[in-house]
């Protein structure tokens, strides 16, 4: 994947109808039947830009949920990330907020640009769910996004489901294009936590 590209994808992810639909299935398995949730609060119900997606990484919980949540050491493993900056200090917990940026190519609706992202966490449960909102802000572009993730245990690792939605003038002049850019991200997100918690799970001292 290019540089551009992967700076495509994830600037969905960050922060989904369209020609893919709500929800739709990526390629690691089938979509959740229900939408994500952390202590009984999910994404925008209203928003016309969504999707949901999930996969299993063979790894502890424990590990996937420190690489998520240690949000400063995102760029080490997450490519298209160049700069995190918690905004408070301590555990990641409920309040916590990061900042954080990309650079994204030009795409039918904005121009290149350099995406600013300011994430808040609403809701938090310890090895289970988080929940954070915040704006996306670049050259003419304001996306603003909700985005919730479950690790739920399962045999041999950890099931990862995410679900986020968007809003804005600028994604919702596009809803099909914004939707697969989101879906893209989402995935790619994915894949590298698993392909990072993998990793470290392969080289933990036995």
């Amino acid at each position: 994947m290019s540089d551009a590209d992967e700076g495509r994808a994830v600037v969905s992810g960050l922060l989904g109808s369209a020609a893919t639909p709500a929800g739709a299935a990526g390629p690691h398995s089938p979509h959740p039947a229900t939408s994500v949730t952390c202590r009984g609060e999910g994404v925008d119900p209203d928003a016309l830009v969504r999707h949901r997606t999930e996969i299993t990484i063979n790894a502890p919980l424990s590990t996937v949920w420190k690489l998520q949540t240690d949000v400063e050491r995102w760029p080490s493993w997450q490519s298209p990330v160049e700069t995190v900056e918690r905004l408070d200090h301590g555990r990641f917990r409920t309040g916590s907020a990061f900042r954080w940026t990309m650079p994204i190519p030009p795409n039918p609706s904005t121009p290149a640009t350099d995406l600013e992202i300011t994430s808040t966490v609403r809701q938090l449960k310890h090895h289970a769910c988080i929940r954070w909102t915040g704006p996306a802000i670049g050259e003419g572009l304001r996306i603003d996004g909700v985005h919730v993730w479950s690790f739920i245990k399962v045999k041999g690792g950890v099931r990862v489901r995410t679900e986020e939605t968007h809003t804005g003038p600028q994604v919702e002049a596009d809803v099909p294009t914004a939707t697969e850019l989101l879906r893209e991200g989402l995935e790619a997100w994915l894949r590298e936590l698993k392909s990072a918690a993998e990793a470290r799970a392969h080289n933990r001292p036995r």
